[in-house]
């Protein structure tokens, strides 16, 4: 999908069922290269980042097959392989790799990571983090080298970093005792990787909570299902809330999109809870109270961008301001591009609500960036052409296919190539 094309004003109508979340699966399928077994996982994306990990663990010797949303993966014939450098440069979670590799083998060499250019996003905590556990680092110009068995002891993070936190986890798999993470993240995706470990073998305690304890057993293989994509929900939600109509989200879990809903409950959207779904009515139409992003469970950094877009046309300013990622706001320029009205930047902007957008020629800037602007198009005066639209397939499967049968008026427009 090289390009979306979006003629906006046409409310969003209809139901759809949350596919399984991207930041829940690839922590999960990359500790399969930390333990030999089979494995069966339910309600696996089809999306761009799930693709890139199956191709690193085929290096590995891990085999992935398909079937629907199912994956089952096959680690029995693990073996040490080269990280792909082009792969990893694509990938933020292939850092991931670090652990699952060192407990796998005792060592591992991995390339620096990629992903989309939000800003600094230090690997100190992966680092400090393994070296308080005994593990020698080094970080040279061909990546990141960690190189002993982990002892068991206490690691405090001075940040809740998701990814430092679930890199502890990998590594604790193959140390030699206990393993406690003071001041670990809380995500729901952090939760779900415990399961899968504890499903596995390991022995947890401490989950949901900032102290999370790990003591290593003999693992296996099993069978999991991925939880709910709730930044897929929150996408989907803020799109409604741009376009409006009602819209319904199916299997997800209400209680994890709490921030979201009550802001834009707030920005005036009707909005109701079922036992595993949510229900939106009406357009975002007034601002709401000032917005700060942070771990889970303050508002989610990935649902910013699309909340912009939703408070775009609410009466009245709205203040965001970004505390996990420094140069989230990429997307502004293409937004003010569409008639959006904002003020400030670095990490704090005000959104001044205009009566209407209108439709441009925009580029996508990142995966959640790329969503704001089909969100913000969705609710736009006349036809909005969004280029770089790839980004959007590392994080959202079918988005065009559902959103045309919601009733929006999109389509994937590929460019036409000259023959030569």
């Amino acid at each position: 999908m090289e390009r979306i094309r979006i003629r906006g004003g046409r409310p969003l109508c209809g139901a759809v069922r949350v596919h399984g979340g991207k930041n829940a699966v690839l922590p999960i399928l990359t500790a399969t290269a930390a333990i030999r077994g089979r494995f069966i996982l339910h309600n696996c994306p089809a999306i761009r980042d799930v693709e890139i990990t199956q191709e690193l663990l085929a290096a590995q010797g891990v085999t992935c097959v398909r079937t629907g949303d199912t994956l089952r993966v096959d680690s029995t014939g693990l073996r040490p392989g080269p990280i792909d450098h082009r792969l990893a440069g694509r990938l933020r979670s292939s850092v991931l790799f670090l652990g699952a590799l060192l407990t796998a083998f005792g060592a591992a060499e991995i390339p620096l990571p990629g992903g989309c250019v939000l800003g600094a996003r230090p690997l100190d905590l992966h680092r400090s983090g393994l070296e308080s556990l005994g593990v020698e680092t080094a970080c040279e110009s061909s990546g990141l080298i960690a190189r002993g068995r982990p002892r068991s002891g206490t690691v405090i993070l001075r940040y809740p970093s998701v990814g430092a936190t679930e890199n502890l986890l990998l590594a604790a798999l193959g140390a030699a005792g206990s393993v406690r993470i003071l001041g670990a993240a809380r995500e729901p995706e952090i939760d779900d990787l415990c399961a899968f470990l504890t499903a596995c073998g390991a022995e947890l305690t401490g989950v949901g909570t900032a102290c999370l304890t790990l003591t290593p057993r003999p693992q296996h293989g099993a069978e999991h299902r991925i939880l709910p994509d709730r930044m897929e929900a929150a996408t989907y939600l803020c799109a409604a809330a741009c376009a409006g109509g009602a819209l319904t989200l199916t299997g997800l879990i209400p209680a994890q999109l709490a921030p979201v809903t009550q802001a834009l409950q707030a920005a005036g959207c009707t909005i109701e809870d079922g036992a595993d779904s949510i229900t939106i009515h009406g357009t975002a139409r007034r601002a709401i109270p000032p917005v700060r992003t942070g771990p889970y469970p303050d508002f989610p950094t990935d649902a910013q961008a699309p909340l912009t877009a939703a408070l775009l046309r609410a009466e009245g300013s709205t203040v965001l301001e970004e505390t996990v990622f420094e140069n989230r706001f990429r997307h502004l320029p293409a937004l003010e591009k569409m008639g959006a009205r904002i003020e400030g930047g670095g990490t704090l902007i005000r959104i001044r609500g205009v009566p209407s957008l209108h439709g441009a020629a925009v580029d996508a800037t990142d995966l959640r960036g790329g969503a704001a602007m089909v969100c913000a198009a969705l609710g736009a005066d006349g036809e909005t052409l969004i280029s770089h639209a790839g980004l959007l397939d590392r994080g959202y499967q079918d988005l065009i296919p559902i959103l045309r049968s919601l009733g929006a008026d999109a389509e994937a427009d590929e460019p036409k190539r000259t023959t030569p």
